[in-house]
């Protein structure tokens, strides 16, 4: 969204707070929750119809998962918000090159999947789902992809995933959810309302959705990558999942913004994996 468009929904919600607090809170929460890019591109498909398509399902949600078959161990791929599968083109090319067994889905609400709301705490079940089902040994999650990795971990610290790489991922869910009530310049009446609906919601404060406090009890062997130059989510959210971690790595670039598409990144990737 532009930022007059961004501003003129702010006025407006905060107007409209004053005469009907609990919808504008609703109507704010939706917004926040609905992806308004990430499905997939007519000139994206061809390279996405090189895989095996399956769709699984999660409750009302169907997942599309996509499968290039290698002899290698099994690699699972988590894309980011407003993304979808076809992110990770360039990386799963190296992935294929070294043989690995190359698994991706696409999110709620993204890509081919059912659904038009989108939360960390949904995509990690769908994660599940998929972990269930295809038994990857690596799962490579972006940015809140990371965040949802690091939450189906901690919920249900699957002893046959021995390695998780985190790119570029937000460490508290408070800190995203601020940064969405600053940007629309949300009154507190709002703020106070969005966070009773995600306690009602998800029967636990949003404090609590904190991937670097879950990290302090997840021992799987971990690589967070993080850019200095990261413009969406602040560096210092890598130090704090890196720090409260038992066993990770952390390595820092600088050049490459939230994306991390790189040939640099994706060695280190490789090498980790390996390793």
């Amino acid at each position: 969204m532009s930022n007059a468009i961004i501003k003129i929904i702010g006025s407006s919600f905060n107007a409209l707070s004053y005469v009907a607090p609990r919808y504008t809170s609703g109507k704010a929460l939706d917004l926040f929750a609905t992806p308004r890019k990430g499905r997939i591109k007519p000139k994206q498909a061809p390279f996405l119809n090189t895989a095996k398509q399956q769709n699984l399902k999660y409750e009302d949600t169907t997942i599309a998962t996509y499968h290039w078959k290698g002899n290698g161990s099994t690699i699972l791929l988590a894309h980011g918000w407003e993304s979808n599968t076809h992110r990770w083109k360039g990386l799963i090319g190296k992935l294929k090159e070294s043989g690995y067994d190359i698994v991706s889905l696409d999110a709620p609400a993204h890509g081919a999947s059912s659904g038009t709301q989108f939360n960390a705490v949904l995509y990690s079940e769908c994660i599940n789902v998929v972990v269930n089902h295809f038994n990857p040994e690596t799962i490579i999650g972006h940015s809140v992809g990371g965040m949802a990795t690091g939450f189906f971990q901690y919920k249900y610290q699957n002893k046959l995933v021995n390695k998780l790489i985190l790119l570029g991922a937000p460490a508290l869910f408070t800190d995203v959810f601020k940064r969405y009530i600053d940007m629309m310049g949300y009154n507190k009446r709002i703020e106070k309302g969005l966070n009773k609906l995600i306690e009602k919601n998800f029967h636990k404060q949003a404090s609590y959705f904190s991937l670097s406090d879950f990290a302090k009890t997840i021992d799987t062997k971990t690589l967070v990558v993080h850019d200095t130059e990261d413009k969406i989510i602040p560096y210092n959210d890598a130090e704090l999942i890196a720090k409260n971690h038992n066993n990770a790595e952390f390595v820092t670039t600088s050049g490459f913004g939230h994306g991390l598409r790189s040939d640099v990144v994706y060695k280190h990737i490789l090498d980790f994996i390996s390793s």
